[in-house]
């Protein structure tokens, strides 16, 4: 947790973002962790992965915009986005994350609800799935709340629930009884202790105990995880109980373990890349390297192999 804190101290720094976004050391990396900076660019990755038998997340990066027309231009991206997979031959296989403070949560709640029942009244047709993302800890509650507000009119969207934090344990026992299709993660926000696990150790046995629950009483739960450990546990788990293969996927980040995620496609599991996209990609890049060091090793091993 010490490492995690240090990275996204630094990251916030001035001079530390502007050196990171402007270096040349740090193009290849990007260009290997986001999927280009358009939507075309995303879409033919996300389709070359449906080609493969992978599942894909779409998400346009960016969050807490400054006013309420940057929030509507969001929202105006994330509809070409649905019209993108609806006219894709593999729109099955594609769905969306959203951060709702791109929606304008920060300018008001009303207008984040506006503008996400317009992507999911748009979505709809398609059957395109919207999954809102779960943000820092200052938006939890809302965001559980306006999620189960709208599914009441559009079940097509579900959202994300994070380990680390000791609310959880509560909010997955709501959600899962409002048979809401959940994300679960460790979490990759700065946190004060107060709110949640500070312990590594603490937060992966977290993370396992909610894994396996969305897997007995979850509504086709997705496990994000790149830890192989936990990932062959839960993977026994699985085959102890019967659970079948295909009431479940397995969410990897693009560029990540993709050795582990062809593994996981060979063995007959569902396995859905998340897929980022667009110019601001600093935040998302800056919490995957804080999530664990480990990332920072598959980083590294990752610019070196195939």
């Amino acid at each position: 947790m010490l490492f995690r804190s240090l990275i996204l101290k630094s990251a916030a720094l001035p001079p530390i973002k502007k050196f990171v976004k402007g270096s040349r050391l740090f193009r290849p990396i990007v260009k290997r962790f986001i999927a280009g900076e358009t939507l075309a660019e995303a879409m033919k990755t996300a389709e070359g992965l449906a080609d493969q038998g992978f599942l894909v997340s779409l998400d346009l990066l960016g969050e807490n915009v400054a006013t309420a027309e940057e929030a509507e231009q969001s929202t105006q991206n994330y509809l070409d986005v649905i019209n993108q997979i609806g006219a894709s031959p593999h729109k099955a296989a594609i769905n969306i994350s959203i951060k709702l403070t791109a929606l304008g949560l920060d300018q008001g709640l009303d207008l984040a609800e506006t503008n996400y029942r317009k992507l999911l009244e748009a979505a709809k047709p398609h059957n395109i799935f919207i999954r809102a993302d779960m943000e820092g800890s200052p938006y939890t509650q809302v965001t559980i709340d306006l999620v189960r507000k709208v599914r009441a009119d559009y079940p097509n969207t579900g959202t994300v629930l994070q380990s680390y934090l000791y609310r959880t344990d509560s909010d997955l026992d709501i959600l899962m009884a409002d048979k809401c299709r959940l994300r679960i993660v460790k979490g990759a926000y700065l946190e004060p202790e107060s709110i949640a696990h500070p312990e590594k150790t603490t937060v992966d046995k977290q993370y396992v105990e909610h894994a396996k629950k969305l897997l007995t009483r979850g509504y086709y739960p997705a496990i994000a995880s790149h830890d192989e450990h936990i990932i062959n546990q839960l993977k026994e788990f699985a085959e102890q109980r019967g659970i079948s293969r295909n009431g479940y996927e397995w969410q990897m980040l693009f560029g990540i373990r993709r050795d582990l995620q062809a593994k996981l496609h060979d063995e007959g599991y569902n396995v859905r890349v998340y897929l980022p996209f667009g110019d601001a990609w600093y935040p998302y890049f800056t919490r995957r390297l804080a999530e664990r060091p480990a990332n920072l090793l598959f980083i590294t091993r990752s610019l070196i192999q195939k």
